[in-house]
């Protein structure tokens, strides 16, 4: 298993109408280029089953604005297990960074299952670490995200520019690669989520192509929506169920 060094990064979110989307798309296509894994103009798949503990620390280290966080997340692509990962994403102060490490379908399959010593055993430092934490704060399955991402790149900065389209949280168990999995919409008809990554400084053209945003910049995370709503679903379910037995 290759461990991946993590980069820290700047990370700026916003939540954006479909209004101001299509406006900055049209500002944006003629100076930033297509991610390379882009195979559809208007973005790929992504599925992540998002891990927290038996405290759930990461929803409490958000929703009280902690500077100094781990979330834990395994991430696939157009609901095909050619690529698995683990990432860790951490924040430090004004400061992101992932790492990743390669799973396959067997060690997913396992870790599903509740056996995490597969991961012990490819001595990848973040598999490790994953495993410790199961060990020490029963880390588990928590939500599942999905959504469609259309994403720009620009060299200057290392400028990453994306737009998470159709928010959805999963139902029904954590098997991501189901085609069949309900999934339930976590925003407004037509609101998306822009994020703009970069290393040292963003590039004046960039600041200047976002500039006409009006989108409020958010603290929230697409995990913390999920989660939300999957609250929620289980609020209505259970109201659903006393009154067909009462």
């Amino acid at each position: 298993m290759r461990y991946h060094k993590a980069q820290l990064r700047h990370e700026l979110k916003y939540f954006i109408s479909q209004g101001e989307y299509a406006a900055l798309r049209g500002r944006l296509q003629p100076f930033l280029a297509l991610d390379k894994h882009t195979v559809d103009p208007l973005g790929y798949h992504i599925r992540s089953l998002y891990f927290d503990d038996m405290y759930d620390t990461a929803m409490a280290e958000k929703l009280s604005g902690q500077q100094r966080r781990n979330k834990y997340r395994v991430r696939i692509y157009g609901l095909s297990d050619a690529m698995i990962t683990m990432e860790r994403k951490s924040k430090f102060d004004a400061y992101i960074s992932k790492t990743a490490a390669r799973l396959t379908r067997a060690q997913f399959e396992a870790m599903l299952a509740g056996d995490y010593a597969p991961l012990l055993r490819t001595g990848d430092p973040l598999l490790i670490e994953v495993f410790a934490r199961r060990r020490a704060v029963l880390l588990r399955p928590a939500v599942v995200v999905d959504y469609l991402r259309e994403a720009y790149v620009y060299a200057p900065g290392n400028v990453r520019l994306t737009f998470d389209k159709n928010i959805r949280a999963g139902f029904g168990g954590y098997d991501i690669f189901s085609a069949d999995m309900p999934t339930s919409p976590v925003l407004e008809s037509g609101q998306m989520v822009m994020e703009v990554k970069y290393d040292d400084f963003l590039p004046a053209l960039v600041r200047d192509l976002l500039r006409p945003v009006t989108g409020e910049l958010c603290a929230a995370s697409k995990y913390v929506l999920c989660r939300e709503r999957l609250a929620d679903h289980k609020t209505v379910s259970r109201r659903v169920v006393r009154t067909i037995d009462g």
